[in-house]
């Protein structure tokens, strides 16, 4: 039996694609804010409904299809990819590592709701390609990030640098390798609402409100309002405000939406991308062309970190450049037309410097005394001492590839939470994590 800390979900087990719970509450269950609206605050208040819990999800707005009011779930390229992702910015290590197993739990779990007939989940299983201009022997990063994925458990795998000449890759950008593999892709409008509608389903309660300043100092005012034992705090860049945490950034990003009907160019029916550590010098950037549904084609793409103006146009030359380069990657789409409904999806991306933050809160929690607040230091007689608020945010742009991995994360801490237990830092977590894996490779050699 292993040894190594479990927070996988297993479906049928820990969550149900049906709109009954699996684990019915009761008055007495415990009772759960989530502060966020998008796919990691929905997917999070998935799984803690169908562990018995009451949840409530607050947020400022809901998912839309006004052009000027989009969620940033909603503007994600939303395409599933083993860590670290195209746009090149790369975290750390532990980072990566725990990234990597929020995407694989992340990726079983679409691949099942892709295959439930009838849904109109927005969600499909299609072939994503990923090219290089260097053979993959010669690149040792690339090469082990292939072999990693090739045994991860993703279907379809296969490595070929003929891949290239089977998509009409333009030899001006000069791939000579390629891999590919069945991932999950999202249509994202069509997606968010159907999670937002699955989780009412289940029992949720849904509020528009706009919650403003440190979550710490009005932790009992929120707690009292919403009859919460637990907050969930999923907010992306509002972690900025709302965890007083100064590593949140903006990552400025932009997407184009074509036609893909087949009438301007053969109908592209595969994913493609070259990330920015990927293509020749003389190109910047990344370059992906995804599919979105059945008939638009997103191409990208920008990165333009701390940039927090979304004030893009189609005719300015930071666009223009990135149109060029999809199509000097792709030669057909210099003959693509832009859905004039929607043709330009600009958004910020919300990245934290260092990692993505599953985390309790571990500062001393703030409470009352005779009107008068002040810092009360941890009791370990107390289970009021610790704060109850839990974050999940800084997911950049990879937050539908990781959500179903951090839920199940949230999920423990919640329940280490309602024990009473003491937070612990994610590098600390980490590392024990890591500790029990070496225990366990050291005695499977040892056998």
């Amino acid at each position: 039996m292993s040894v190594i800390p479990d927070n996988s979900i297993i479906i049928g087990k820990d969550i149900s694609f049906h709109p009954w719970l699996l684990k019915t509450p009761t008055a007495a269950s415990p009772r759960t804010l989530v502060i966020g609206g998008g796919v990691t605050g929905l997917t999070i208040a998935w799984v803690l409904l169908d562990r018995g819990y009451h949840v409530t999800i607050v947020a400022k707005e809901w998912a839309s299809y006004m052009k000027d009011q989009r969620l940033t779930s909603q503007i994600a390229g939303a395409l599933w990819e083993f860590p670290p992702a195209v746009c090149g910015q790369h975290t750390d290590e532990s980072s990566i590592r725990s990234s990597k197993r929020w995407s694989m739990l992340s990726y079983s779990i679409w691949e099942a709701i892709s295959a439930i007939p009838g849904l109109v989940s927005g969600v499909q299983m299609r072939t994503s390609a990923f090219f290089f201009s260097r053979p993959m022997k010669d690149d040792q990063e690339q090469l082990s990030k292939m072999l990693e994925i090739r045994k991860s458990g993703v279907r379809g795998f296969r490595h070929s640098p003929d891949i290239a000449l089977e998509y009409n890759v333009g030899p001006e950008y000069g791939v000579v390798d390629a891999y590919q593999h069945l991932a999950p892709v999202v249509d994202t409008d069509q997606a968010i609402s159907w999670l937002k509608e699955f989780v009412e389903k289940k029992g949720a309660e849904c509020v528009t409100q706009t919650i403003r300043g440190d979550l710490l100092g009005c932790e009992d005012e929120l707690r009292e309002k919403f009859c919460a034992d637990v907050i969930v705090n999923a907010t992306g860049l509002g972690g900025y405000e709302l965890a007083v945490d100064s590593s949140c950034y903006p990552i400025c990003g932009a997407i184009i939406r074509v036609i893909n009907d087949g009438k301007n160019f053969l109908k592209i029916a595969t994913s493609m991308c070259i990330s920015a550590d990927a293509a020749l010098d003389y190109f910047t950037g990344f370059v992906f062309i995804l599919l979105r549904n059945e008939r638009i084609l997103l191409l990208g793409g920008i990165s333009e970190p701390h940039e927090d103006a979304v004030d893009l146009m189609l005719n300015l030359p930071i666009i223009k450049k990135m149109c060029k380069q999809c199509e000097a990657f792709l030669p057909a789409l210099k003959n693509a037309r832009v859905d004039d409904e929607y043709p330009l999806v600009q958004g910020l991306r919300p990245f934290r410097l260092g990692s993505v933050r599953v985390e309790r809160e571990l500062r001393p929690r703030k409470v009352q005394s005779n009107g008068q607040a002040h810092l009360q230091q941890y009791v370990a007689i107390s289970t009021t001492s610790f704060s109850r608020i839990i974050y999940s945010y800084g997911q950049g742009g990879a937050g539908w590839s990781l959500a179903f991995g951090c839920a199940g994360d949230i999920a423990c801490l919640v329940d280490q939470t309602l024990l009473g237990l003491p937070p612990k830092a994610m590098e600390d977590i980490l590392l024990t994590r890591e500790y029990y894996i070496q225990v366990e490779e050291d005695s499977q050699m040892s056998c």
